[in-house]
């Protein structure tokens, strides 16, 4: 018997699985429309195979203290959704979804809220930095799409509920789509952030962008290395407290409220910086932020 691969990034890398699995499947195309259909009809089988001893695992445990801690687990979750065996319906696994990423949005001075659920459709209200300031409420919306989307695959459109009773209706896949012309953002690990020490700043390259990270306490913060005010890099950028000085022009941005400016009107540009499948990862855009619409 082959040796099994050994896991990298521990539970990550069966996040992407269906993607590699569909890109495998594409290239049987090559060999004829006979060879991919037995390709697919080979990978139906083994998945109502694990489907079938999926679920005889789940009667065995019988335990529903045992199944609800199997459901917290992400890998397990999203093999239990496949497979239609997960305890919880849709209300539950959104909401414990935004309570996940509240913390989060906490530490941006935001909030968000589940208005309601009706079929496949989820309707929110954001609150805080996620309601006043565009850049914001990019990485906030952004955090909030990729915790829904990994609990409740099902969900095909998110409503974002304004004040007024009035609705946005964007796609699940496309919640961003206001700012989709900087491409879709794709997750980075960054499991050296985790090392910055408190008050410590730090600038990392992830996904081929400049990240300007910082730690104030126990809460981690990433934004684009980017000064709004002199258009010049934050390299060199020291911290006062929760005050993340310029060396440049010397503005001020307050690191804990989304990067506001002590100008109320110039912003940084958070990045989301989640743990992701028990991994620290960051959200960065396919092509150069801040470009032209």
């Amino acid at each position: 018997m082959a040796d099994r691969p050994e896991k990298h990034g521990g539970d990550a890398q069966w996040r992407t699985a269906g993607d590699r699995i569909q890109t495998l499947l594409d290239s049987t195309s090559a060999g004829g429309v006979a060879a991919r259909e037995r390709a697919e009809q080979l990978v139906g089988e083994v998945v109502e195979l694990y489907g079938a001893a999926l679920s005889k695992i789940v009667d065995l445990v019988g335990d529903p203290a045992v199944i609800d801690r199997l459901a917290a687990d992400d890998l397990v979750a999203s093999l239990l959704l496949v497979h239609g065996l997960h305890p919880h319906g849709v209300h539950r696994r959104v909401s414990d979804a935004l309570e996940r990423v509240r913390p989060y949005l906490g530490s941006h001075g935001g909030d968000v809220h589940l208005v309601d659920i009706v079929g496949d459709a989820v309707r929110l209200q954001f609150a805080g930095s996620c309601n006043g300031c565009p850049s914001s409420a990019v990485t906030l919306e952004l955090a909030v799409e990729d915790a829904i989307r990994s609990a409740a695959p099902e969900i095909s459109s998110i409503e974002v509920v304004s004040a007024e009773p009035v609705a946005a209706v964007i796609p699940a896949d496309s919640l961003l789509a206001k700012v989709r012309h900087n491409g879709s953002p794709a997750w980075h690990p960054v499991a050296d952030l985790a090392d910055l020490s408190a008050g410590e700043v730090g600038g990392f390259a992830v996904g081929g962008r400049s990240v300007l990270a910082c730690r104030i306490g126990d809460q981690l913060y990433a934004y684009r290395d980017h000064c709004p005010v002199c258009d010049g890099s934050l390299t060199g950028a020291k911290l006062h407290d929760a005050l993340l000085r310029c060396p440049v022009c010397h503005a001020f941005f307050d690191v804990v409220h989304a990067g506001i400016g002590l100008d109320a009107v110039s912003h940084l540009e958070p990045m989301p910086l989640l743990m992701r499948d028990g991994v620290l990862s960051i959200a960065v855009p396919s092509e150069p932020m801040g470009a032209p619409a």
